[in-house]
């Protein structure tokens, strides 16, 4: 209960000066229990600056997305109940007084104690840079050059030099092989480094090197210099200059035309599919070193390969590509997107016709890789029809092990160098019988 009392009494005046003039501001009133107690309070924080108390900050209600430390879970709360004045006519004694700071001082220390918990829990929420370890760099650079996708450019360039209709040359093999894988992890890492950004907003690349900083933007750009340099001058002089040309045109093309198209406009899957068929020309070109019609034939099936693969991989990204901020047609020409990737499915069986007719191949290639072509159509063709996830994913992953087994296949029926060699023989004697018949 409160009761109420006026303060005329004697034995205020032994009070210390500045509270008699608190006391004073209320002189002729009547006061409650409470405000005789904020006064002294009052009193006592007035001497004392240090013991002002502090509000303890509020847990936060949402769950954060770093890891806590468990002993800010475990924490108690700790409330300190203040010990109430017994309404009594005698002036406050020096020990009432001592005994009250102590009190506060053992307040302040418990909350000193609890604010470097707090600090170092901040400390553990904010970002931090990632400390790079040499165990670690290879694979990290492997990712940075998109090790899978480098895997398969140099195994479609290999494919057309093995498909070339002259002698396997197996040190000039190695070197363009060298020299392709070069210059394909320096085109994917230039790609990467200008697509940090946009990578960071899409769940297939927000684990990348670069978006993650386990790599420094100038690392990135000086490994891409260290393959780039090198892999260009081994295709220019290891092989021929024609294969070193159409290695830097490759890196050209991709890195300058089809990284900024992404965001611009669907052309950039074209142009990404020329960036894909250049490398069996590659190796073509250094095996004999010339532009023949096989080369363009190789690089045609690959060409229209990566349509159904691609379309049928960004069917199932459309959020992740719409998020990014790409260009794709899956995500603005859906239609479209099924419709091209059917018809390069029904075109890989008429270029696979047209191997035998540029002697490249024998009549048996079309007939052996006819129910390959036939099943990629079919699934093509459903595709088309159910535009679900399901029939994309079943399009890519046949499209996976369709291009090996067609090459595969295209390069046991290849026409062997001694039969074209013994042809041109025959051409050529002919030719000479033929002469000696018009002389006289």
């Amino acid at each position: 209960g409160l009761f109420v009392w006026h303060l005329q009494n004697p034995g205020i005046r032994q009070v210390p000066c500045q509270f008699v003039h608190l006391c004073r501001v209320a002189n002729g009133r009547l006061i409650t229990f409470q405000y005789f107690n904020f006064l002294k309070r009052m009193y006592v924080t007035q001497y004392n600056k240090d013991l002002s108390q502090r509000a303890k900050p509020k847990s936060d209600s949402v769950a954060s997305p770093f890891r806590e430390l468990q002993q800010l879970d475990q924490e108690k709360k700790v409330i300190h109940k203040i010990r109430p004045i017994s309404p009594v006519h005698q002036p406050l004694s020096e020990t009432s007084s001592r005994n009250e700071l102590r009190e506060m001082k053992s307040v302040a220390e418990i909350e000193g104690s609890i604010t470097p918990v707090r600090a170092e829990a901040k400390e553990d929420r904010q970002w931090k840079e990632m400390k790079l370890r040499l165990d670690d760099l290879p694979g990290i650079l492997a990712r940075l050059s998109k090790i899978k996708l480098t895997a398969l450019v140099v195994s479609t360039a290999s494919a057309g030099f093995a498909m070339a209709p002259v002698p396997f040359d197996l040190t000039c093999f190695l070197l363009a092989s060298l020299g392709t894988g070069l210059a394909s992890c320096a085109a994917n890492s230039i790609n990467q480094f200008f697509e940090v950004p946009f990578d960071s907003n899409m769940n297939r690349t927000k684990n990348r090197p670069l978006v993650r900083g386990q790599l420094s933007p100038l690392l990135a750009v000086c490994f891409a210099a260290s393959c780039g340099v090198p892999g260009i001058a081994l295709l220019t002089l290891g092989v021929n200059p024609l294969t070193g040309a159409l290695g830097a045109f490759n890196i050209f093309l991709y890195t300058c035309c089809y990284t900024p198209m992404k965001r611009m406009s669907i052309a950039n899957t074209w142009v990404g599919a020329v960036v894909g068929a250049i490398p069996p020309v590659m190796g073509w070109t250094a095996a004999t070193g010339s532009l023949d019609a096989g080369a363009l034939l190789l690089g045609g099936i690959l060409y229209s390969w990566q349509f159904p693969h691609f379309n049928a991989l960004s069917w199932g990204l459309r959020e992740d590509y719409s998020r990014g901020g790409y260009c794709m047609m899956s995500v603005t020409h859906p239609g479209l997107c099924r419709r091209v990737a059917l018809r390069h499915c029904l075109a890989l069986i008429g270029l696979s016709t047209v191997a035998p007719a540029l002697d490249i191949t024998t009549w048996t290639f079309p007939v052996i890789s006819l129910p390959i072509n036939l099943y990629i159509s079919y699934l093509g063709f459903r595709f088309y029809r159910d535009a679900d996830r399901s029939s994309s994913r079943k399009l890519f992953f046949c499209s996976l092990w369709h291009l090996p087994m067609l090459l595969l296949v295209m390069f046991t029926c290849k026409k062997s160098f001694l039969e074209k060699e013994d042809k041109g023989d025959l051409l050529g004697g002919n030719h000479g019988r033929a002469m000696e018949i018009r002389l006289p």
